[in-house]
């Protein structure tokens, strides 16, 4: 894949220079909050290094990090689905908290959408994320995703059971 130009820096493949980075950030309990269980808590040198080496493996790249013109500040991508759903797939994203609150993940997400039904042939991106996410339901707002509805005690995480919200976004 070639690097995607955003106002703040770029979404490009990952590399194995950003281990450093990328287990500085992703160790952290408000990233982790919000993402599935295989998201590495605590993150470590050699998490990030086995995560940067199934990635680089990935043809065609669906991994992509979020960039500045330093370092590595986050992660975003798409899992392509098969079968009878093999025109749609499910968007995952994180940012390092440093940089909330900024539109730098509404642009990340915009942009890789844009990448993603162009690339991949999809006719449908969604998102899945937990209810009381109040940041990632805004990002998918802003990015254009449109909330299809709600999937109550769907998931659980430190104990809790949340509900999920179910956004997409359709290439028109």
């Amino acid at each position: 894949m070639e690097p995607i130009p955003t106002s703040f820096g770029v979404l490009r493949p990952w590399h194995t220079s950003d281990a450093d980075a990328l287990t500085r950030y992703a160790d952290n309990h408000n990233i982790w909050i919000s993402m599935r269980d295989g998201f590495p808590n605590p993150s470590t040198l050699e998490k990030a290094n086995s995560f940067l080496e199934a990635v680089s493996r990935q043809d065609p790249v669906t991994f992509c990090a979020i960039a500045t013109q330093q370092e590595a500040i986050g992660g975003i991508g798409v899992t392509l689905n098969k079968d009878v759903h093999r025109l749609t797939a499910e968007l995952g994203y994180w940012l390092a908290e440093p940089y909330w609150g900024k539109g730098m993940m509404t642009e990340a997400v915009t942009k890789f959408t844009e990448y993603a039904f162009e690339c991949f042939g999809l006719v449908r991106i969604y998102a899945e994320p937990y209810a009381t996410n109040d940041g990632s339901l805004r990002v998918l707002e802003k990015a254009g995703f449109v909330l299809e509805g709600r999937m109550r005690c769907s998931v659980i995480k430190e104990g809790t059971i949340n509900d999920q919200l179910l956004y997409a976004k359709i290439k028109i």
